[in-house]
């Protein structure tokens, strides 16, 4: 029997918080931020509850950089329809999560926001997108630099050495062969895929710790269950969302006509049938939510899931 890799996302939460397997974390660190990265240890925080239904998928990680810099990495990874609003969020919390009460402005230490998308996030051409905070002049166009003071030094920093940095890796989008590092990484976060020769960070060590075949029965079985609540979820989600969006499609098509034949006008009809086509559009959304959240429900799914697949609050699913 050929052997396979467990999937990154099971991993990150169940099996890379041993010290043991820091090297597959410090891997992919070190291959997006192009410098060697060591982890101090994984900060304890709400996004670290080791549990089946956790709410928050996401992995806070104190480390060092090459220059010997404490650096703050937050590794999330869940379906989220408000998912922008997301990543702000996580890296806000994993900044005051991590600074002590009373402590200075200069103890706040750099983030590292690493968003591992399994799910359609939006238009772009690219299966990476790397972005971060600057201050450009209107006019001139150049780069802002603060004064700061260290060691009761006054000195120039620029906004890039303090303000989170965003990586987004849109996983279904990489359709090619890896020859790269972060390509090879990338391959590993789609299809479980690793070369056998491979000397990427990370991924050699991936490749001896994260084989399926080494987990123990109970393991595989809570793992096998992780998979196949994906595959429901997403089945369901893609199914409802299209049987809601041809529903609303159709009644906004039929408002649409009888409202440009009341305005008994050409241009009215055009008129109606894009206003009915637009409407439809955002009520066979909202009826493709509803109904996904029944079906999770009725599967007894967790409502904290049930947010996070549909987009709904707790109040919207629980009035269904």
């Amino acid at each position: 029997m050929m052997n396979k890799y467990i999937r990154f996302d099971w991993a990150a939460k169940r099996m890379l918080r041993d010290k043991a397997n820091f090297g597959v974390l410090e891997g992919l660190m070190t291959v997006l931020l192009d410098e060697e990265v060591k982890i101090v240890e994984i900060l304890e925080s709400e996004g670290n509850p080791n549990t089946e239904d956790d709410k928050y998928n996401r992995v806070d990680i104190k480390a060092k950089n090459s220059k010997g810099d404490i650096i703050i990495v937050e590794i999330q990874q869940s379906r989220e329809l408000y998912y922008l609003q997301r990543i702000l969020y996580g890296v806000a919390k994993a900044i005051t999560e991590h600074i002590k009460l009373g402590e200075k402005y200069n103890e706040v230490k750099k983030v590292y926001s690493i968003n591992i998308v399994y799910f359609d996030l939006g238009k772009g051409a690219d299966y990476l997108y790397h972005g971060q905070n600057n201050f450009i002049g209107v006019h001139t166009h150049d780069q802002l630099q603060i004064n700061t003071r260290d060691k009761e030094t006054i000195k120039m920093v620029s906004p890039k050495n303090i303000f989170p940095e965003y990586y987004i890796i849109r996983v279904n989008e990489f359709n090619k062969v890896a020859t790269t590092p972060i390509e090879e990484w990338i391959a590993y976060l789609k299809d479980g895929i690793i070369k056998d020769d491979t000397t990427t960070p990370g991924l050699a060590e991936a490749k001896e710790r994260l084989q399926y075949l080494q987990m123990s029965d109970e393991e595989r079985r809570a793992y096998d269950r992780h998979l196949d609540n994906i595959m429901v979820q997403n089945d369901i989600l893609e199914t409802k969302m299209l049987e809601g969006l041809e529903k609303g499609m159709e009644q906004g098509m039929k408002q649409g006509i009888e409202q440009g034949m009341k305005q008994g006008m050409k241009q009215g009809i055009e008129q109606g049938m894009k206003q009915g086509i637009e409407q439809g559009i955002e009520q066979g959304l909202v009826q493709g939510r509803a109904e996904v959240a029944r079906k999770l429900m009725a599967l007894g799914t967790d409502v904290h899931i049930i947010c996070q697949a549909t987009g709904l609050t707790e109040e919207e699913i629980k009035s269904l």
